[in-house]
């Protein structure tokens, strides 16, 4: 049986955001107030809510925020035009 073990790229991250916190950047941006974030050294990737807490960026999320991000992207167009 393989022993599994973990890289040394996720160790190394995993004892950096740990103690000291996340390095958050800047990823997308979905609409004037919901915004995509991901962390420098780990890859974590998080997103604001609708009222403006961080919670995790799983599957279902990024579909609801790539679709909001459409509707808003048409609604832009639609009061510039």
């Amino acid at each position: 049986m393989k022993k599994l073990t973990k890289k040394p790229s996720v160790v190394i991250s995993t004892l950096i955001c740990g103690p000291l916190g996340h390095n958050y950047s800047l990823s997308r941006k979905v609409t004037n107030h919901i915004m995509e974030y991901k962390c420098c050294n780990c890859n974590r990737e998080v997103t604001t809510n609708q009222l403006g807490n961080i919670e995790l960026l799983t599957y279902k999320t990024k579909e609801i925020n790539t679709t909001l991000a459409a509707f808003f992207q048409k609604k832009v167009n639609r009061i510039s035009a």
